[in-house]
């Protein structure tokens, strides 16, 4: 008797966000379908978890940017790990676990060249989604690539308590520097202090942030990893040293329509002769066996802690997702999946 194919769930793009505007649950809409028999080369994968990401929210616009736009009409791209459940490809079994790029829907058929097997007995699976995954690893590279800290120097970190900003900052400790953070809200701070390890945190919502910044760094800063873009950004930019680094990895206060920052006259740059780099996880492949294996090394050794937001079942991930966008989430934010 041939076996029935489970049937797949998951959400498109419906719409696209207005231009400067905000994304709502109305951009994005339910789908059932067949899931089908994995082809010849691929693998049939059931999801346990599907990454949150910022970076989302920019491949809803169609625009010009490192990566094509999201399709109208097509299952949202996010990470996902999960089972193999049925296979074509002599390289993957039937329970072996996975890593890909797997959108928002309960099943995936994929060519088996775009997954990878992860090891959930050296740590919990959705952690090849956070800490141990594409943000951890993107933190490794920032970290060691542009940022490059040495002993004594001061490292600050936006969206501290994020899945690449926790990182940022527990490696910046790991190598000898100062870690401060910038989170939103003083119960983040603490985490991010007490649990994590760093040096100082501020709150990116105080009215007297300047000030505090100053009182957190008042060496000035060495390196800046900047996530979230904005005012603060720009604050920042002020108080770097001469021969500062500063990688640009996110500006998610700019995607819902923020201003991208209040920069500084740019001859900044040239007098204290700074860098700054864009920073796109998927240009250093060669560098994530790597960082996947000494970000593995510092959490079996207890030196790296994150902390996840779950939301449970598909039909949570769209209010996850604008949650994300609006700062409400603690930690790495995932969805979980029956």
């Amino acid at each position: 008797m041939e076996e029935i194919m489970p049937l797949n769930k998951g959400f498109v793009l419906a719409s696209r966000p207005p231009a400067g505007g905000k994304a709502t649950l109305d951009n994005f809409a339910p789908f059932e379908e067949e899931t089908g028999d994995p082809g010849p080369g691929e693998v049939l994968v059931r999801h346990a978890f599907l990454s949150l990401d910022p970076y989302m929210r920019g491949r809803m616009d169609d625009g010009p940017s490192y990566a094509a736009s999201q399709e109208i009409g097509k299952p949202m791209i996010g990470a996902t790990v999960g089972e193999v459940v049925a296979s074509r490809n002599p390289g993957f079994s039937v329970g072996d676990k996975v890593l890909g790029m797997g959108g928002w829907r309960l099943y995936a058929r994929d060519d088996a060249a775009l997954l990878r097997k992860v090891d959930a007995s050296r740590a919990p699976l959705q952690a090849f989604l956070g800490a141990l995954g594409m943000p951890g690893i993107t933190a490794w590279i920032g970290m060691h690539t542009i940022i490059a800290p040495k002993p004594g120097e001061t490292v600050v970190v936006s969206a501290a308590t994020g899945a690449v900003g926790s990182v940022v900052g527990q490696l910046a400790v790991a190598a000898g520097a100062r870690a401060v953070g910038i989170a939103g809200g003083a119960e983040k701070c603490a985490y991010a202090v007490k649990e994590l390890g760093f040096d100082a945190c501020l709150d990116r919502h105080s009215p007297t942030f300047a000030a505090d910044l100053k009182a957190a760094a008042p060496k000035g800063i060495d390196g800046l990893f900047e996530n979230a873009g904005g005012r603060i950004f720009g604050a920042c930019l002020r108080r770097l040293n001469t021969f500062a680094r500063v990688a640009i990895c996110g500006l998610i206060s700019s995607y819902e329509g923020e201003e991208t920052s209040s920069l500084p006259d740019l001859r900044l740059v040239l007098v204290r002769r700074l860098r700054i780099e864009g920073l796109i996880v998927f240009d250093r492949m060669d560098l994530w066996p790597q960082a996947q294996a000494d970000l593995t090394a510092l959490y079996a050794g207890g030196k790296l802690k994150w902390r996840e937001s779950v939301s449970d079942g598909l039909d949570s991930a769209p209010k996850a997702f604008l949650d994300l966008l609006a700062g409400k989430n603690f930690g790495k934010q995932l969805v979980r999946l029956p």
